[in-house]
């Protein structure tokens, strides 16, 4: 195929935009044969071009040739305190190029290590056909983590290998800028929280996020009604309406009150969601979201299970406030699930839990054709980080993109070039992949155990026939 104008082709097909001056070049000597101008004043113009033409081939990078592009190694290093542990992994290729992802927050680094054997010698360019392959490992939240991690690492290598951001392999944007949320811890009072809620806004955050529920009020009496001698433990460790427990008139005034503290120092204007109520009973739940209607709630999330659909439709059903649920969901069935029977108002994936970049833009899309609207949950890196700003960048129906970092100082120069936020919104980058390199300098500083992307020979003969059909 004949090379575009302004660009001329390499050996390996590859087209390379000329330099002006060797354009001029090329033109003039076509200008000389235009006038008849003899064969030796051609020559000269010929060869000064094309010599001026290999200088610029020499001066590209041309280690990556995509179809020719294998998996060799897999590696790990354990992030702490980001603000949870996070592990990152690295792919290596034949090509000399790796790509990054990351294991979903809290998870366990196994959760990768375990699918090494299976990739190597794939081609990270077949994206789609590796996850495929891998995706039967993954399972629900931080089980998630493994296969989520590798699809990152996929699609940052696919970028990096053909030139292009991940969002452009996406199907392109559909904005340049991402609209971030902060999520904010509860604190006992709700005026102080108010202000630590203003300053987010201060630095240009558009979009807020807080907790509140029974952890506030547990030591008030007659706010929580309690089976007598349950623990703390054990009710985390029991779904919501199996642990007896449910909130007074005396707890919903108190926490209303809260609620309507932060409103009188935030301003009723700024979207103000929430999350973690604690673990109480669907009438509790439904009792709580009525008596903040007035306080115009973006969301109220995860007041119970995500696999009782039907209770959350009955919260739903019952209540004014948009109800919300998704970190926790891995793959789109689920999802399509909860949609399709109207349990939700809104979808919150977390990319690294939900199956990646393509699976959550899929999530989205399907969220989209329904009429649903789709934030999306983040506590980690700025690996993961990235990789959800692309795919937010190509879905069409997002809203809003959690950042839970804002308070680790080192966290924006954990990768190069350092994170840089237009103020409350993130810029989708122009540059291959997933748009970042870790910085080893900041990240060693950072480590939950010894080793930055050691090698991984244990997990090289990992076997089992893994088909799910005879």
């Amino acid at each position: 195929m004949p090379a575009q104008p302004g660009t001329t082709h390499l050996p390996r097909g590859k087209e390379v935009p000329l330099k002006p001056s060797v354009q001029s070049l090329v033109g003039r000597r076509s200008f000389f044969k235009s006038l008849g101008v003899g064969a030796a004043g051609a020559s000269v113009a010929s060869l000064v071009a094309e010599t001026d033409v290999e200088a610029a081939v020499q001066n590209v990078n041309t280690n990556s040739r995509p179809s020719d592009l294998k998996i060799t190694d897999l590696r790990v290093a354990h992030i702490a305190r980001a603000p949870m542990q996070c592990p990152l992994i690295r792919i290596d290729t034949n090509q000399g190029i790796s790509g990054y992802g990351e294991v979903r927050d809290g998870a366990s680094p196994t959760y990768a290590l375990l699918l090494k054997n299976r990739i190597i010698g794939e081609n990270p360019c077949s994206v789609d056909k590796v996850f495929r392959k891998i995706k039967q490992f993954g399972g629900h939240a931080r089980q998630g983590g493994g296969v989520c991690a590798v699809e990152m690492a996929l699609w940052d290598l696919a970028g990096k290998a053909y030139g292009v951001p991940a969002y452009q392999l996406l199907g392109g944007k559909f904005r340049d800028r991402i609209r971030l949320y902060a999520d904010t811890d509860g604190r006992g009072d709700g005026h102080e929280q108010g202000l630590r809620l203003r300053e987010r806004m201060n630095a240009g955050i558009s979009f807020l996020k807080m907790d509140f529920g029974i952890e506030l009020i547990r030591d008030v009496p007659g706010a929580i009604s309690v089976p007598t001698g349950q623990s703390a433990e054990e009710r985390s460790l029991t779904m919501h309406p199996f642990t007896g427990v449910e909130i007074t008139d005396k707890g919903i005034a108190l926490l209303s009150d809260y609620v309507a503290a932060v409103r009188e120092v935030i301003g009723m204007e700024i979207p103000l969601a929430s999350d973690h109520f604690g673990h109480i009973g669907v009438n509790s739940c439904i009792k709580l979201a009525k008596a903040m209607t007035k306080f115009n709630l973006a969301w109220m999330e995860d007041m119970v299970p995500w696999q009782l659909p039907n209770l959350m439709k009955t919260i739903k059903d019952a209540v004014d406030i948009p109800i919300l649920t998704g970190e926790d969901i891995y793959l789109k069935e689920d999802f399509v699930k909860l949609i399709d029977m109207g349990a939700v108002d809104m979808i919150h994936p977390d990319l690294a839990t939900a199956g990646g970049l393509l699976e959550t833009k899929k999530i989205g899309d399907y969220a989209m054709e329904r009429g649903i609207p789709m934030a999306m949950h983040f506590a980690g890196t700025p690996i993961s980080f990235m990789a959800s700003v692309h795919t937010a960048a190509a879905t069409e129906n997002f809203v809003c993109l959690e950042h839970h970092s804002l308070d680790v100082k080192w966290w924006n120069n954990a990768v190069t070039p350092a994170i840089e936020l237009d103020g409350g919104f993130a810029v989708a980058p122009d540059r291959p992949g997933l748009g970042v390199e870790p910085n080893p300098e900041v990240l060693k500083q950072h480590l939950l155990e010894p080793g930055w992307f050691e090698p991984t020979p244990q997990w090289d003969k990992e076997r089992s026939w893994d088909r799910l059909w005879s």
